[in-house]
């Protein structure tokens, strides 16, 4: 019979397999968050892309732009209000800035716009109409219910938008809605990321 090894044993092993970091590796590591960091301020507070970047040497500012990016890619989001529109602008901004090839990211953003616009004319109708069938049928159902509980002849008048079935029945929908345009713009997103 073998011999049994412990859960450090095989842990130790595994690392023997895997190897030291390579320097590489450990910039990346250590660069990579400086770069998130970078993002985030940047979205908070209007720091300098292009001056803070132009402090790293070419084989850091890699990392720095590839984690930056990544912030401000998770920051573009279907414009549900005005303040994710200032947000989407501003993250849509700072990646013309932080990217080499600014023909792929203007052409990327340019076809998110377009999911933008469709999302804020036909969506939004699309969205009011589906409400609106939504609250009909809600009281439809709580006139039934009364009528079955406290007669034929009972009419009370429910506000069916406070109930919290209604308002998660509306969440539901409102995510089978957005689930297309979350598609499209999660493709666009991965192309941006992508983008040297």
């Amino acid at each position: 019979m073998g011999d049994i090894k412990s859960a450090r044993e095989i842990a130790m092993e595994k690392l023997e397999k895997i190897g030291e970091a390579t320097e590489e590796e450990r910039l990346q590591w250590k660069l990579e968050p400086k770069g998130k960091e970078l993002g985030a301020r940047y979205l908070k507070e209007d720091c300098n892309l292009v001056a803070v970047l132009s402090k790293y040497q070419d084989e850091e500012r890699k990392y720095i732009v590839a984690g930056a990016s990544e912030v401000l890619v998770r920051n573009v989001e279907l414009p549900r209000n005005e303040a994710i529109r200032r947000t989407n602008k501003k993250a849509m901004d700072g990646l013309k800035l932080l990217k080499n090839d600014k023909a792929s990211v203007e052409n990327a953003h340019s076809r998110i716009r377009q999911i933008f616009s469709h999302y804020a004319e036909q969506g939004e109708q699309q969205r009011r109409q589906a409400y609106e069938q939504l609250r009909g049928q809600f009281e439809a159902r709580v006139q039934q219910a009364l009528q079955h509980q406290l007669g034929s002849n009972a009419r009370m008048r429910v506000d069916v938008e406070r109930q919290p079935q209604f308002q998660e029945e509306w969440r539901k929908l409102q995510l089978q809605l957005d689930a297309p345009y979350l598609e499209h713009l999660n493709e666009y997103r991965r192309e941006i990321l992508s983008i040297g």
